[in-house]
């Protein structure tokens, strides 16, 4: 038997993707007194709690959690889809987990150099590859291609988090708060670090940018296109009409981030991305 297993990056709750055949874990987020794991804590509280000026943290799974769910499959061949190291340490803590357990052997853990969308995709194929029979060289030859057919952008909103975070440099971050720009910030190519692809007065022309260098690709209905969001579902309801007009033939799929990515990209931040089917 093969067991894909994975983590909250991809947007999916653990009853969620029970329902479908794979395990996600959760990874954990707290804000002030408040903890919890992704997905599972009270997004109106949680956004209260940020427009009050607290500041939430967030970490990856309990090594311990993972090794249970390993355990659990001992006896099947596990993937391990996890989302792009360095921007977080789930991966490297599934790493680990792998070397404590007896059926080591079994497990082969996939940095997808992604997150959210895409890395949603991928595991929703390779739960479908799975059911269809194929193997888990089959799937995993599959990854290595899909990795290297996606790409990612992040408008953030409040420059504060990306530069807690480090992901933006101070000096840029102070000047676009105090102008008022909208940084246009990509994933590098190993997916470990994000950085500047432009910087723009507004939304709208950020979003033309995008858009503008999706058409220079040639993307069509062979692509799907993800619209993620923190808590602004009018804008990102908006922008995906747009996206629609540029881009009749694909699929464009809209979705709240989880507490985890809006404790990295900050409130009202909104994501594109896309992959290859």
């Amino acid at each position: 038997m093969l067991q894909i297993v994975t983590d909250s990056s991809t947007l999916y709750t653990v009853d969620e993707a029970r329902e479908l055949g794979f395990e996600a874990l959760p990874l954990c987020v707290n804000i002030g007194d408040m903890e919890g794991r992704d997905l599972l804590v009270d997004m109106e509280e949680f956004y209260a709690r940020i427009g009050r000026g607290e500041i939430p943290k967030s970490s990856q799974p309990p090594i311990g959690d993972v090794v249970e769910t390993y355990e659990k499959y001992k006896e099947d061949e596990i993937i391990d889809i996890a989302m792009a190291d360095g921007l977080s340490g789930t991966y490297q803590t599934a790493c680990s987990a792998a070397q404590m357990v007896e059926n080591k052997e079994n497990i082969t853990v996939v940095n997808t150099k992604t997150l959210c969308g895409p890395h949603r995709y991928m595991v929703e194929k390779a739960q479908q590859m799975k059911l269809m029979g194929k193997t888990k060289q089959e799937i995993l030859d599959w990854l290595e291609y899909i990795k290297k057919k996606t790409e990612s952008f992040l408008i953030p909103q409040d420059f504060a988090f990306l530069k807690r975070g480090g992901r933006l440099a101070p000096m840029t971050a102070n000047i676009g708060a105090v102008l008022k720009l909208k940084p246009i910030m990509t994933l590098t190519e190993d997916g470990r670090q994000l950085k500047i692809f432009g910087i723009k007065r507004t939304m709208k022309s950020a979003v033309s940018t995008i858009i503008d260098h999706w058409k220079d690709l040639c993307l069509d209905a062979r692509h799907i296109l993800y619209v993620v969001h923190a808590n602004v579902p009018e804008e990102a309801k908006q922008i995906a009409e747009r996206i629609k007009e540029a881009f009749p033939l694909t699929e464009i799929q809209i979705h709240p981030l989880s507490p985890v990515f809006v404790t990295q990209g900050g409130p009202a931040c909104v994501a594109l991305q896309y992959i290859e089917k």
